[in-house]
């Protein structure tokens, strides 16, 4: 874990750094804007935006369960970026290989941080995190694009995850419930978490980053290397490029809309549907951030999401530590108290005001927290 100035690449792509800043705008304060301003207007289009600001229960599917796969779709991305041309340039596969085990053991620790342990210690922790998952998930999906040179050979992978999963979840028996079950009681997510997952499980039954949403959620993040190889290959158009991402993500949302009636999308067990889905807009998003901001070059407004972006897991943990909303009570109190109901929007916009000028200062000071 470093604090570093970014080198400057030709290869670096402002759309990606811009949408992971737009992906995390809506954990650090976006969501809870949206639910204070639906409630002070009561406009039914507010109030239908801000009911996709919150998880399913279960089963279904809404903005918000975007989030976190979004983001591991970006850092698959960044893969081809970050170590296949590594590879290009000489470098062995035995450094590679060391640094994203590196980088995965650092996001399990902060993992363990984000959940606790230095507060409370280990006693009755939950293990798994947001930051384990998507440490392990990068660290797999690295593995078979620095260990495999075609593009078949990477499907192949793909395919057998998702076969594995697949097989899982619709046709092993759970003891008292039976084959392809889908409950947070009766899956065999939550039978393996009971078993072989050690600590406290989130939801007492299952955990929604437990041992086989992890192998799950790496098709996530190859499939997102799949996108950067499009977006490096020299013998694409830029418009080419954009018309591939369409399509192929256009096609993942229709399969996963036909899979749908017989194998359920629920992103707390992460069955392939969801990934299938998830990733289908991923492209899409990416394929319309590309083309605005690396084609087009409209790219006058992108500097709010680019300074999330560069310091998402900044400002992920800050969240955890700092008190922003007291700051932002403390600071605004006085303007929100009076306004009754609009003092929550005040309230809210102060937050994210406080944590984007915070990560803006680090952004003029080249300072970026690299795992």
């Amino acid at each position: 874990m470093s604090t570093k100035v970014l080198p400057k690449t030709k290869e670096r792509l402002n759309s990606l750094d811009t949408l992971r800043g737009f992906d995390m705008l809506w954990i650090i304060g976006g969501g809870a804007l949206i639910e204070a301003l639906a409630k002070v207007t009561e406009w039914n289009w507010m109030e239908a935006l801000a009911n996709q600001m919150h998880h399913v229960s279960w089963e279904g599917f809404r903005f918000f369960d975007l989030i976190f796969p979004l983001f591991m779709f970006i850092s698959g991305v960044a893969i081809p970026f970050a170590l296949t041309s590594r590879l290009e340039k000489g470098t062995s596969k035995t450094s590679l290989h060391k640094k994203v085990f590196i980088r995965m053991i650092l996001l399990i620790l902060l993992g363990f941080i984000y959940n606790g342990a230095l507060k409370n210690g280990f006693s009755n922790m939950r293990y798994p995190s947001v930051l384990s998952q998507i440490g392990i998930a990068y660290f797999f999906a690295a593995l078979i694009v620095i260990n495999t040179t075609s593009l078949k050979a990477r499907i192949f992978w793909l395919l057998g995850i998702f076969a594995g999963i697949a097989t899982l979840q619709l046709f092993v028996n759970v003891p008292g419930f039976g084959a392809g079950v889908f409950t947070p009681e009766g899956s065999v997510n939550a039978w393996i978490d009971q078993r072989f997952l050690p600590g406290r499980l989130i939801y007492k039954t299952y955990d929604p980053e437990g041992i086989l949403c992890i192998v799950s959620a790496i098709s996530i993040t190859l499939m997102g290397t799949f996108a950067g190889l499009v977006l490096r290959n020299k013998n694409f158009t830029a418009n080419r490029k954009t018309i591939i991402l369409i399509i192929v993500g256009a096609s993942l949302v229709l399969i996963a809309l036909l899979l749908s009636p017989v194998y359920p999308i629920i992103k707390k067990i992460w069955t392939v549907p969801f990934n299938i889905l998830t990733a289908g807009i991923s492209f899409l998003l990416l394929a319309i951030f590309y083309f605005i901001i690396d084609v087009k070059k409209w790219n006058n407004w992108i500097l709010f999401f680019k300074v999330i972006g560069l310091n998402s897991i900044t400002i992920y943990l800050g969240m955890r530590i700092i008190d922003f909303y007291h700051s932002s009570e403390f600071l605004l109190g006085w303007i929100a108290n009076p306004l009754g109901n609009f003092s929550d929007v005040i309230i809210v916009s102060g937050v994210l005001a406080i944590e984007w000028i915070l990560l803006f200062y680090l952004y003029k000071n080249k300072i970026f927290l690299k795992v």
